[in-house]
């Protein structure tokens, strides 16, 4: 019993699925992708095997409608089961069970669906299918949690909320499972977990900088690397982690001055940090004056 949304980027052939629900870590049971196939939610009295059945079917060319049909017809209980899919060509289907506990129902959008069950009224899945077609322009990842944050406003869950799920991934198919992943986040237990899905997400995003910021800096890319985190910092300033490593990375930089001063209040405000450095030093794994580690702890 839940609502949720899955989606296709028009622009970027992202793909996604978000969820909310008052139940515990929503996000292991209704929410599956895989990379250039599709996205599933399965939810209401769920059956789990949708979730890889319906991406093993789209993976093997069906479209999103093909692979929902086949999966009902097959199963006894399809009256009390709520899923929603989509394909990489943007295809999309839903099915609500006349046995779905009202207010219950979905909405079709432009590569997308919006689903809810058991919720306080009935303009949930038409608000945030309105708010995904509404936000073209932003990151698909955003847009799916903007989504959820309308089906709130319009009502949510009938018996509050609990745990809450995101998990994004590429248009293009990917070695295994996890190289496809662009976003994969989830409250387990949590008062307010939207809040707190925009929280992680948006330390996702600081984050990802970072990585960029590192992929240049091993390339030699000093001007490239120090943009790059400068962004990562500006969007999860408060994580003392980044501010770390991206002391580190500046002293291979122009900006050595800088990364030492960064390091240096790191240092006298936790010990645990002084430790690290002084195992970096020990074993001599990065490309600085043994001189600048000793001069800092």
């Amino acid at each position: 019993m839940t609502y949720s949304i899955v989606a296709r980027d028009e622009k970027t052939g992202e793909l996604g699925v978000a969820v909310q629900s008052h139940y515990f870590s929503v996000g292991s049971i209704v929410s599956w992708a895989r990379s250039g196939v599709g996205a599933v939610a399965t939810q209401s009295n769920v059956e789990l095997t949708y979730g890889p059945l319906g991406l093993e079917l789209m993976g093997s060319g069906k479209s999103a409608p093909e692979a929902l049909d086949a999966l009902l017809r097959a199963d006894p209980k399809a009256e009390h089961r709520q899923v929603a899919m989509v394909d990489s060509g943007g295809h999309v289907a839903a099915h609500t069970g006349t046995m779905c506990i009202p207010f219950a129902g979905h909405a079709l959008g432009n590569q997308c669906s919006c689903q809810a069950n058991i919720m306080r009224t009935e303009k949930v899945w038409g608000s945030m299918c309105e708010s995904f077609e509404g936000s073209e322009g932003s990151p698909l990842a955003e847009r799916l949690v903007a989504a959820l944050d309308a089906g709130e406003a319009a009502g949510g869950d009938a018996r509050g909320k609990q745990s809450a799920a995101l998990l994004t991934v590429s248009k293009d198919a990917a070695p295994n499972y996890w190289s496809g992943k662009l976003v994969d986040l989830r409250v387990e237990d949590h008062p307010d977990p939207l809040p707190e899905l925009r929280r992680l997400l948006r330390y996702q995003r600081g984050y990802d900088w970072v990585s960029r910021g590192d992929d240049h800096l091993a390339a030699r890319r000093y001007a490239e690397a120090l943009t790059d985190y400068r962004r990562g910092l500006e969007i999860v300033p408060e994580v003392e982690e980044l501010r770390y490593w991206v002391g580190l990375g500046m002293l291979m930089t122009e900006e050595r001055d800088q990364g030492l001063q960064m390091l240096k209040e790191i240092l006298q405000n936790d010990p645990g940090w002084v430790q690290v450095t002084r195992g970096l030093l020990s074993i001599r794994s990065m490309p600085i004056d043994p001189s600048l580690f000793e001069g800092l702890i």
